[in-house]
């Protein structure tokens, strides 16, 4: 049976194929390990062979194993992946790093205002339905940049860039258009003076069209804990 250590191995190993394909640094494209459905033992498998940031689409599984995981706190990222409703804001705004899914405004100002004074800011990408499927959350291309100019100027939160979740079509090309479309955006937003630094696309399919886009970060599930049951 194949170990989480050795996935993570091999995943790496594309990420590291796939920047050189691209022409970027072999760094250039952090890991994040989506780990829901996955019980903590395997995120804990996980930290040990390295890994330190994990997606959690959905918020109460992702408190218990925040809480599960407590002793290793302070060497792991948490990022919600997931949709958040408005009800969910303020546990979000208390245990998480990052929150990738924010698809409208009133959900940002809702995590400025009750993420503790204390704590570092609270790093988020706004949700982008790039492909314009029904099924998909997240804003419209038109949309993104008045509310990309709000959301930076909230205290509290600092919004690193832009996520979407585009279907994996076929072949390699059909997989990079939508990744292009997002990263023309992203880099629109920066021509406008926005200080983005994340783009958050790809998962365990279409990762190498997502590098080859400009992904900076990609969201690995099966390829890192294998298929979920």
């Amino acid at each position: 049976m194949t170990t989480i250590a050795t996935r993570l191995q091999q995943v790496h190993g594309r990420l590291t194929n796939a920047c050189r394909a691209a022409q970027r640094p072999d760094n250039s494209v952090a890991l994040l390990a989506v780990s829901k459905t996955q019980p903590a033992d395997a995120i804990r498998c996980a930290h040990a062979a390295g890994q330190r940031a994990f997606g959690e689409n959905y918020v109460q599984e992702a408190l218990a194993k925040i809480a599960q995981l407590a002793d290793l706190r302070q060497q792991i990222e948490w990022h919600l992946i997931g949709p958040l409703q408005g009800n969910k804001t303020r546990v979000v705004a208390e245990a998480f790093d990052w929150v990738h899914s924010i698809d409208r405004l009133r959900i940002a100002q809702r995590l400025s205002e009750q993420r503790p004074a204390g704590a570092a800011p609270l790093q988020v990408c706004l949700q982008v339905n790039i492909s314009g499927e029904a099924s998909k959350s997240g804003l419209a291309p038109a949309d993104v940049a008045d509310v990309a100019h709000a959301v930076a100027a909230l205290p509290r939160l600092r919004l690193r860039g832009l996520m979407a979740i585009p279907e994996p079509d076929g072949d390699l090309e059909s997989q990079r258009r939508p990744h292009r479309a997002l990263r023309e955006l992203f880099e629109s937003l920066q021509a406008r003076g926005l200080a983005l630094d994340t783009l958050s696309m790809g998962m365990s399919a279409d990762l190498e069209a997502a590098v080859l886009e400009g992904a900076t970060m990609v969201r690995i599930g099966t390829a890192v804990f294998g298929a979920r049951a």
